[in-house]
């Protein structure tokens, strides 16, 4: 992968907080409601949120194995009764693994892939950053993302989608969007998500 790799001075922090947060503002009663990911529920992408965090936080540490070695979509793990702190633990994990300089350097894997220090934190950015978005868009919540993690993800995801011939990116097929639109749509497109998503319109339903 040759994707712009993130600063070595990014913090991956401020982003794991706000996708903390959106966790804690999900009800329980919506835990079955339909998410951006066609394949996902909420309940799923919480787990998947979860099983992220901890597989990159063992990246940062170079601690390889089953959490770095299995793709992200070989499995979907399930949350528990105590999903909130399951996940708010795992994000404060993955934020202190970054703060560590030698995670920066040498090689990782995630996923399966072998990859650069940088790049692997570059990845992680664009997961928090478009999950938070699926997440908050699922359950109703309004969602700004932290401009640093946000700038990386982005860069990341055009990057992976040149890379790719420019029609797909990492998450699936790019989805246009005005070259004006926001900075956050514009990364949810690269991602192969439609912006205009919502709970009660999912992408491609008429407006009335």
């Amino acid at each position: 992968m040759t994707a712009d790799p993130a600063p070595a001075v990014l913090d991956l922090g401020p982003q794991a907080r706000i996708v903390a947060r959106l966790a804690e503002g999900v009800d329980d009663a919506r835990l079955a409601d339909p998410t951006p990911c066609p394949e996902l529920a909420v309940r799923d992408l919480l787990g998947h949120l979860t099983g992220l965090a901890v597989a990159f936080r063992d990246a940062a540490r170079k601690d390889l194995g089953v959490t770095t070695d299995t793709r992200p979509d070989a499995t979907v793990p399930d949350i528990g009764p105590g999903w909130r702190a399951d996940l708010a633990r795992a994000l404060d994990g993955l934020t202190a693994a970054w703060q560590v300089p030698d995670a920066w350097s040498g090689m990782t894997r995630a996923g399966g892939i072998d990859l650069p220090g940088a790049v692997a934190a570059a990845v992680a950015a664009g997961e928090l950053v478009v999950h938070g978005w699926d997440l908050a868009r699922a359950t109703g919540q309004e969602y700004a993302p932290d401009p640093a993690a946000l700038r990386v993800a982005h860069g990341f995801l055009a990057a992976a989608a040149e890379e790719a011939g420019g029609g797909d990116g990492i998450f699936g097929p790019v989805v246009p969007v005005p070259a004006d639109a926001p900075p956050l749509d514009r990364a949810v497109g690269l991602s192969g998500r439609d912006p205009s998503w919502t709970r009660s319109r999912p992408a491609g339903t008429p407006a009335r």
